[in-house]
């Protein structure tokens, strides 16, 4: 049995912006989870598409009661080919990725489409599969279920991470930064009003006993 998702996403960038980012992607304040990434090859084929294979290694800490059906030193990493052809002639860009690290424990396959969209060609289109599986025994719906809220939760993450990285390409202000901004300013404002009322509390003092 196969837990299937999927869902469609809008980037309110250009389909080259988009291109140019996702190879921009790592590090962002989202994607701390992301150690290292390597190309393992890329070519560009006779009909000018580029084809490129990525290994991730990702920061992956599993629920303590799956820890038991894994190695120690396996049960906070990940690994991640990726495989993705950007086709210049149609204006899409094709991702398929998968872990090769705890697959036979569970295996989760995503695919994803990057287009022009249609009623805006300013902004790109996004549509997301995941395939995901698990063959352990009496678990397997559960290791699903697992895997299901997980991925739900990464794709949350990786859309914030693009929109970060495409902002701060056009010169604009993340607003993971507009966030810390906003919150540091919100800290000042509190800390002063707390001294504020300090001060005030200490002339008040004073006042009863003269």
């Amino acid at each position: 049995m196969v837990k299937y998702f999927c869902c469609a996403g809008l980037l309110k960038s250009t389909w080259d912006q988009v291109c140019i980012a996702f190879w921009q992607r790592y590090p962002n304040p989202y994607s701390n989870h992301v150690l290292t990434e390597d190309i393992i090859f890329r070519e560009v084929t006779p009909t000018n598409c580029l084809i490129s294979r990525r290994l991730l290694t990702k920061h992956s800490r599993a629920p303590r009661w799956m820890e038991r059906y894994l190695p120690k030193h396996m049960a906070s990493s990940a690994y991640v080919i990726e495989d993705s052809i950007v086709d210049p002639q149609e204006r899409t860009m094709t991702t398929l990725s998968w872990n090769i690290s705890h697959a036979r424990l569970m295996s989760v396959e995503e695919r994803c489409v990057y287009q022009i969209n249609p009623e805006n060609n300013s902004w790109t289109e996004l549509k997301r599969e995941a395939w995901i599986s698990s063959n352990v025994y009496g678990l397997s719906r559960a290791i699903q279920e697992f895997g299901l809220a997980r991925f739900k939760t990464s794709v949350t993450k990786t859309m914030k991470g693009f929109e970060y990285v495409l902002a701060k390409m056009q010169g604009e202000t993340p607003s993971k930064t507009l966030a810390v901004t906003a919150t540091e300013r919100a800290r000042e404002t509190a800390m002063a009003a707390k001294e504020k009322a300090k001060d005030l509390a200490s002339h008040a003092q004073k006042k009863q006993f003269v």
